[in-house]
């Protein structure tokens, strides 16, 4: 056995806690179905991360409601900023709370994920829920004095260790209680994370009008009440978490690892992951899949809208520069539902790719990723330089679900490169990809606009080189997925292979195997309350985003 491994039961002989690991291990006639909803839970509420600039203009006049004359003082300091009580806050400094959250997501994921491991998803859970639900409180109570910090420190520094913790609870859970749909228990989790946004920014502009006063904004009274709220979703989602026995598998499953080299039966410890090239490998392929689409997000709406310009509302004749003041109020809404439509994508795209990666292999659905994905970049430009706005937006469309598709399939391709017993805190170290792609692809996006723009280009031309340059991003990225290979018996631990290994003389883990009396599960009526728990805000989401996209149709 490794020596860095050691079983909970030589740690004493007292009662494990109630936060404890141990408490939260299933007993025989547990439904595995009920485990996916309870991820869901906690990634609906992190994933309002997304949805956070829905607070920046009422924020950015929150001093100037029921005043005479706007409380702007042009020549602040960001010092200044932070402190003021007398002065409205600039958007350019909100927004900085978006930056922190994402930043702080993938540091505390890759220093916390070892813990988590440790600790289990229950005590990871209810982290999550104080320092996300909390952070929203401390903003609450931030905007309530007006105190920029305040909501600096609360939504984006606590508020991005919830996002961190929260994120990655789930994933070493339910690879163990789903090896035989790995991809499919993954993306349904990571797809409440892209479907956060989409339930709570209507829900916030329902809040925020609901509480607006003459003398108020309504926002830290929509704060407060959202982060309370997120901190009860959150704490059902992990005190509903369980985890298998050691050595659970479902009735009847077959390992796959006799017929695919790409799936171990192994386990890789955590010190040693990064010490391998495929963690680097997987680190850059997600680094590059995440900056393409991040580009393509970051500029989806004034891509749209500086592209067709007029045609977006029957005058194809007038440039987007031409257009009067209602005119460009009519291509910003229509811009909207464009974004709204990318988003619904994107969430979908979670689970069809993580779920048809179970059938083809996670190799070939990131090929799929890095050549499709090439292709249709290229080929936008072309179909912008016809005017064509169906084929436009489908090819955006498309491209945004492979991006969603990218963060749901990397939890599976690294349970089937490193197995399970770590892959939770390996999948924290390698979201530093995401933190990285973060800055990287709207850095260059918009550096490429720029240049663009200042060489006096206009509509399509505007876009042709940085979609390319995304294009080459992805190409990039297409020969790091062909250079992974199957990681060498050395990088193994000792004494922790599955039973499909031991054919070539590998030592089978210690303790018995099998169902336990736990199986498949099926429509239970506890099941069906959580699932319609999580399902229905979902369903009303998709509802409100598929309104408000129908205006690009009209």
């Amino acid at each position: 056995m490794d020596a860095r491994v050691v079983d909970s039961s030589t740690r004493g002989a007292s009662a494990p806690g109630f936060l404890s690991r141990e408490r939260i291990v299933a007993r025989a006639g547990f439904n595995r179905w009920l485990v996916p909803p309870a991820a869901l839970a906690i990634h609906l509420c992190i994933g309002m991360s997304y949805g956070l600039s829905v607070f920046w203009l009422p924020l950015s006049r929150a001093l100037s409601v029921g005043r005479p004359a706007p409380a702007a003082c042009p020549d602040m300091s960001l010092l200044t900023a932070l402190v003021t009580t007398t002065c409205d806050w600039r958007v350019s400094d909100l927004v900085l709370v978006f930056s922190i959250g994402i930043v702080m997501l993938g540091l505390s994921a890759a220093l916390f994920g070892g813990w988590l491991e440790r600790a289990g998803p229950r005590k990871a859970g209810l982290a999550a829920a104080l320092a996300w639900g909390g952070g929203f409180l401390i903003g609450a109570l931030g905007v309530y004095l007006h105190q920029l910090w305040l909501i600096w420190l609360g939504m984006g520094l606590i508020g991005g260790v919830g996002l961190g913790l929260g994120y990655i609870s789930p994933v070493s859970t339910l690879v163990k209680w789903f090896p035989d749909r790995r991809g499919m228990a993954t993306g349904m989790a990571i797809m409440g994370f892209g479907g956060g946004a989409m339930i709570g920014s209507p829900l916030a502009d329902l809040l925020i009008t609901h509480f607006k006063q003459p003398d108020s904004a309504g926002v830290w009274q929509t704060l407060a009440v959202m982060g309370a709220g997120y901190l009860v979703v959150m704490l059902c989602g992990a005190f509903g978490y369980r985890v298998p026995p050691d050595g659970w598998q479902p009735p009847g499953w077959t390992s796959p690892a006799a017929r695919d080299r790409m799936i171990t039966s192994g386990h890789v410890h955590l010190a040693d992951a990064h010490r391998t090239p495929q963690f680097w490998l997987l680190w850059a392929m997600l680094c590059l899949n995440v900056s393409a689409g991040i580009g393509v997000l970051a500029l989806a709406s004034p891509m749209l809208q500086e592209i067709f310009g007029g045609a977006l509302i029957g005058r194809p004749e007038i440039g987007f520069g031409q257009l009067d003041a209602g005119g460009k109020a009519q291509v910003a809404a229509i811009a909207a539902g464009f974004v709204g439509l990318l988003s619904l994508f994107n969430i979908l795209g979670r689970f069809f790719w993580a779920t048809l990666s179970d059938r083809i292999g996670r190799k070939a659905t990131y090929a799929t990723f890095f050549a499709l994905g090439g292709v249709l970049y290229a080929a936008a430009p072309w179909a912008a330089g016809l005017g064509s706005q169906a084929s436009f937006v489908l090819i955006l469309c498309v491209i945004l679900s492979m991006y969603g598709g990218g963060f749901a399939t990397i939890p599976a391709y690294l349970a089937d490169l490193f197995g399970t017993r770590f892959v939770g805190a390996i999948h924290g170290r390698l979201l530093t990809a995401w933190s990285t792609a973060g800055v990287v692809g709207p850095l260059v996006v918009t550096a490429i606009r720029q240049a663009q723009v200042d060489a006096g280009l206009q509509g399509a031309a505007l876009y042709g080189r940085t979609l390319l340059i995304l294009a080459g991003f992805l190409a990039a990225g297409f020969v790091a997925n062909l250079l992974v290979r199957p990681l060498a018996r050395r990088w193994f631990m000792e004494g922790f292979m599955d039973g499909a290994d031991t054919a070539a003389g590998a030592p089978k883990p210690a303790g018995p195997s099998g169902s336990f009396g736990i199986g498949r599960g099926g429509p239970t009526p506890a099941a069906a309350l959580a699932w319609a728990a999580v399902g229905l805000p979902i369903l009303w989401g998709v509802w409100i985003t598929l309104a408000k996209a129908l205006i690009l149709f009209r």
